[in-house]
């Protein structure tokens, strides 16, 4: 009798275990706040996660760990398999953490630099990181995000908001990160744009099998873009799994707020007040 083979699990593109992060309140010597408390997921490569939850949550200071831009106290974060100190030391090992990470932030206007054009923003970033012929790569880069020549040589003042944040996924995409981090990363767009940038990060997690964490407060966005969601609230995971799943089914009650709280047909507020009300006790 045949044994069937079993093929390997593939290595997680991203691996969170127990990530902690408080914050100190301002006035109040030795008392803090909890902002992240032993959160932990994995994301596949190719695969996309969704952090969400209301201002305060946790899901912002998640992000902004993922990306050095915050330390944690406590927990890993891995890179396939490879888990990352705390501190980045050195200039080098900045720099490879730079390659393994990018971030895409809300406002593209405030993350590029206005003095440079499209082309020179995305040809910076392959210049750091010694990338051979930058020419082609630039060219390449643009016009997977749908940018063309005349985008290539215009400065952001004279790209609309769309195309602002099609040439930030650019700029990230040119360090070859392992994942992309979205922070509110269309909200400031409107409905058809949405769409079209929805629709590019979905083309780009099946060309290039980037892993995207996608954080939002618009669960109508999340649902459409990613895999499986985490739940926050107060800083604690309160419910993950499969998108549908929790969004079709959501058992924790601030989970049922948050999906009840998205107005569409028959929404009735005074449910959401009580579930509101029930939370706050």
């Amino acid at each position: 009798m045949s044994v069937p083979i079993v093929a390997p699990a593939p290595v997680p593109a991203l691996e969170v275990d127990g990530v902690c992060k408080e914050f100190p309140l301002p006035g109040r010597r030795g008392e803090t706040t909890v902002a992240a408390s032993d959160i932990t997921f994995t994301v596949p490569p190719g695969g996309s996660l969704g952090l969400v939850g209301e201002s305060g949550s946790g899901k912002t200071t998640i992000a902004r760990m993922l990306v050095d831009l915050i330390r944690p106290d406590a927990g890993t974060i891995a890179v396939d398999g490879r888990p990352r100190e705390l501190r980045a030391r050195g200039g080098a090992e900045r720099l490879r953490r730079a390659r393994e990470i990018q971030m895409v932030f809300q406002d593209p206007y405030v993350s590029l630099d206005p003095r440079l054009t499209a082309a020179q923003c995305v040809g910076g970033v392959l210049r750091l990181h010694g990338e051979a012929d930058r020419e082609r790569r630039v060219a390449e880069l643009l016009d997977q995000v749908g940018l063309g020549t005349r985008e290539a040589g215009a400065r952001p003042h004279q790209l609309s908001g769309g195309q602002r944040q099609r040439l930030s996924i650019a700029r990230a995409l040119a360090a070859r990160p392992r994942v992309l981090v979205l922070d509110e990363a269309v909200s400031a767009l409107d409905v058809s744009i949405q769409a079209q940038i929805l629709e590019l990060l979905t083309e780009l997690r099946r060309e290039t099998d980037v892993a995207l964490v996608f954080v939002s407060h618009d669960l109508a966005v999340v649902q459409q873009v990613t895999d499986d969601i985490l739940v926050l609230y107060r800083g604690v995971a309160v419910e993950q799994g499969p998108t549908g799943d929790i969004l079709g089914d959501p058992r924790h009650a601030y989970t049922r707020l948050l999906v009840g709280s998205a107005p569409r047909p028959g929404w009735d507020p005074a449910s959401v007040a009580e579930l509101r009300k029930a939370l706050t006790v």
